[in-house]
């Protein structure tokens, strides 16, 4: 038997793992956010590409069965799903199954937060198991703000990135349109039942409209859900105690990796906001915006030529998008918001001159925390009344987050909890939950609540 060496490893992940033409593939989709992650499959959709997007938390024993524990929770319900999924395809196709029509979508970040290695750890699980060596696993990078160079076709790639970036920004709004409504709803269930309906009907909007020039009619019926859902909302019912989420992505999204406690707050009395996806989209193309302007700082200090010319052209590039991206934020938050009182999202030099406003973090840092621990002082004094931190246990971004935002709060009589995550059942987690908004309904009356 010949023997494999890590330079063999080494050599599959850089092949087997990276930026690949979906077209002609079932690209898979991993469900994050439960709304945008089939929003985006409805675009690749109207793309040409065969996009879906799989079952989630029910491969969680295959996640398990294949990490030790001290991976990041994420890693292993993410592998989970990818197994679970192809071991459900070869039972459905049988001798029909062929491994290399899949490419399966695990992108990345650098720094150090293990995001980065997920789909490296992927990779050394599908090689081991027969077959499944020959699936690919297209990744993107947050180094060059989630450019989709060699996954599309370069001429269709500037229509993708605007479709993809509504389609995110779309289903922020959908999140937050579900949480203004299902506190005040007339019925138990009316706003799940209503939601799920409009999560449908904007997929498929996605998947006719998404490739066309003009995005109106996916706007259009955006704005008809919008209308719909708000008269779901009983208006007899008092308001609630505002309480800010933060936290890591993926688990503070996926809402059977954190138990759903969104509506366990829910249960005792609160109105939930979660950051938006659009926020980290947001972040990773304000980064290299960062990145460049002081790139450019030092090579004009040395007179660099080559690389003012190089890190100048970044910049503007860079700029460029970001004006994109909160233009077309503001223009459907506006939108939306002449129908019904949804949060808004925040600009993300906003929250950078938040922490150097107290010297609190920097950005030079970088990872979840600089916007976590921003965002929890930036809703604390917009009058929220309590912030809930979510995070896979031992994440690193996270743990600094609560070591920095729980004594602020605390500072700020603000009611603060960290809801770590593994997914373990922690008895002790609903009573924990439930004096937090104890605290903050208290905190709710003192200033101005009925």
């Amino acid at each position: 038997m010949e023997k494999v060496t890590e330079l063999d490893t080494f050599r599959v992940i850089a092949e087997r793992v990276g930026r690949f033409n979906v077209e002609g593939k079932r690209f898979l989709i991993p469900e994050m956010n439960r709304f945008s992650s089939h929003l985006l499959a409805g675009v690749f959709q109207s793309f040409g590409v065969n996009a879906s997007v799989m079952e989630t938390y029910e491969g969680l024993d295959l996640g398990k069965k294949f990490t030790s524990g001290k991976e990041c929770f994420p890693c292993v319900v993410t592998l989970g799903d990818i197994l679970y999924f192809m071991e459900k395809e070869k039972e459905r196709l049988g001798d029909q199954f062929d491994p290399e029509n899949y490419i399966y979508f695990m992108p990345e970040a650098n720094g150090p937060c293990r995001f980065g290695m997920y789909n490296k750890y992927h990779r050394i699980i599908l090689d081991s198991m027969p077959g499944l060596d020959r699936v690919k696993i297209a990744a993107l990078n947050s180094d060059d703000a989630y450019s989709l160079d060699g996954l599309i076709p370069r001429e269709k790639m500037r229509d993708f990135r605007k479709a993809g970036y509504l389609c995110i920004v779309v289903g922020d709004i959908l999140d937050r349109l579900l949480w203004r409504i299902r506190p005040y709803e007339k019925t138990e269930g009316m706003g799940d039942a209503f939601i799920d309906e409009a999560v449908a009907r904007m997929s498929e909007s996605f998947a006719h409209h998404a490739s066309q020039k003009g995005l109106s009619p996916i706007l259009g019926g955006l704005i008809e859900v919008v209308k719909e859902g708000k008269g779901i909302i009983d208006p007899r019912i008092p308001k609630k105690p505002l309480i800010g989420v933060v936290g890591e992505i993926y688990v503070r999204t996926h809402v059977k990796s954190n138990q759903d406690t969104i509506r366990t707050l829910e249960r005792y009395g609160a109105e939930a906001v979660n950051a938006s996806i659009g926020e980290w989209i947001n972040y990773t193309t304000y980064e290299q915006v960062r990145l460049a302007r002081i790139a450019l700082r030092l090579n004009l200090k040395g007179l660099r030529l080559k690389g003012l010319r190089k890190y100048l052209l970044q910049y503007l590039k860079y700029s460029l998008t970001l004006f994109y991206q909160y233009m077309q934020q503001r223009k459907v938050y506006h939108m939306v918001r002449k129908h019904i009182d949804i949060e808004e999202d925040h600009k993300i030099g906003h929250l950078e001159k938040v922490l150097r406003r107290d010297n609190i973090f920097s950005f030079e840092v970088g990872t979840e925390a600089c916007l976590s621990i921003s965002s929890a002082l930036e809703l604390a004094h917009r009058g929220y009344n309590g912030i809930v931190n979510i995070f896979p246990f031992t994440c690193m971004p996270s743990n600094l987050t609560a070591s920095i935002a729980k004594p602020l709060m605390a500072k700020l009589n603000i009611p603060y909890i960290d809801i770590s995550c593994d997914g373990s059942f922690q008895p002790g987690r609903e009573a924990a939950l439930r004096t937090f908004m104890y605290q903050a309904y208290q905190h709710f009356k003192t200033h101005g609540g009925p």
